[in-house]
């Protein structure tokens, strides 16, 4: 059987929101997979091959990872640091996603070699904008490492 490979990870807690991700970026057309995790120890398990996703082939690597910080279970932050440090998953590109606006997240997940980090806006039609940014921008124009 053929492994799905997903072009999107989608890292959120709030229904409304991962809803809201995933309309704007099928709307436009700019990814046909995304897997959506709703806490950060299903993050993990899905990158590392573990848990229910043990036996995953962990080189194949989502081409973007959209990061809420405030996850249930682990945070954002660790979720982050794992990523980051590791020599297979640290060149995927890392967008956090959050309603953080505080300065201290955004100066630790810069430290921690996040990509972008972008506060959602509270309206639709604005947070679709941003979203459709993001994924023209990183699935489209960005050239990653192969």
């Amino acid at each position: 059987m053929k492994e799905e490979m997903y072009e999107i990870l989608l890292v959120e807690d709030d229904p409304n929101d991962a809803e809201m991700t995933i309309n704007a970026l099928t709307e436009h057309h700019l990814a046909n997979k995304i897997n959506w995790v709703e806490d950060g120890e299903q993050a993990i398990d899905y990158l590392f091959g573990l848990g229910k996703h043990t036996g995953r082939n962990i080189k194949q690597k989502p081409k973007l990872i959209l990061l809420d910080l405030k996850l249930p279970k682990i945070d954002g932050l660790e979720v982050l640091t794992r990523i980051k440090s590791d020599k297979i998953m640290k060149t995927i590109p890392v967008v956090v996603l959050t309603s953080s606006r505080e300065d201290n997240d955004i100066k630790k997940s810069y430290n921690l070699g996040v990509n972008s980090y972008i506060v959602k806006p509270v309206d639709f039609e604005q947070f679709s904008k941003v979203v459709n940014g993001l994924g023209l921008y990183w699935l489209l124009l960005n050239q990653p490492p192969e």
